[in-house]
């Protein structure tokens, strides 16, 4: 992200669709096959429903990302109590918000940002070339789709 933003500002934003921001929001790339089947995955563990989904390729995933000034590239984004989070730093918070047994997951937060931000960006910039693409959320089940936020 360009620059720090106020809590919750996409709510001032008339490009950002309005959208239940009382939960999380994890917004995923709905065409990498890595990405998707991670967004399939936290719809099956995360049993209490405590974060919404919804692709980087809808309207309100594109919205986020242009009031965010990221590229979809960059990296997912996880928006939480209405700031955003990214790279190593997002999947550290996401454990938090998840609970229970993810929280031992949160000793990965011992390794230095840069390196852990080195590693994602690696997966990330490869993750077509290492994991392919498919159709747009083809990973996901009919339910997990009905799921998404639009």
């Amino acid at each position: 992200m360009a620059e720090p933003q106020k809590a919750y500002s996409y709510r001032a934003d008339p490009a950002v669709p309005a959208f239940d921001d009382s939960r999380a929001l994890f917004v995923f790339d709905g065409v990498c096959v890595l990405c998707s089947g991670g967004a399939s995955w936290l719809m099956r563990l995360d049993r209490k429903r405590r974060v919404n989904l919804t692709s980087a390729q809808g309207a309100l995933g594109q919205a986020l990302y242009r009031h965010y000034n990221m590229q979809m590239d960059d990296s997912y984004l996880l928006i939480d109590g209405g700031r955003a989070y990214t790279a190593s730093a997002g999947y550290l918070h996401l454990c938090t918000i998840l609970g229970g047994a993810w929280h031992v997951l949160r000793i990965a937060g011992l390794i230095p940002a840069p390196v852990r931000d080195w590693c994602y960006d690696q997966i990330a910039r490869n993750r077509y070339r290492w994991f392919g693409k498919a159709d747009y959320c083809a990973l996901l089940s009919d339910e997990q789709r009905s799921r998404l936020i639009s």
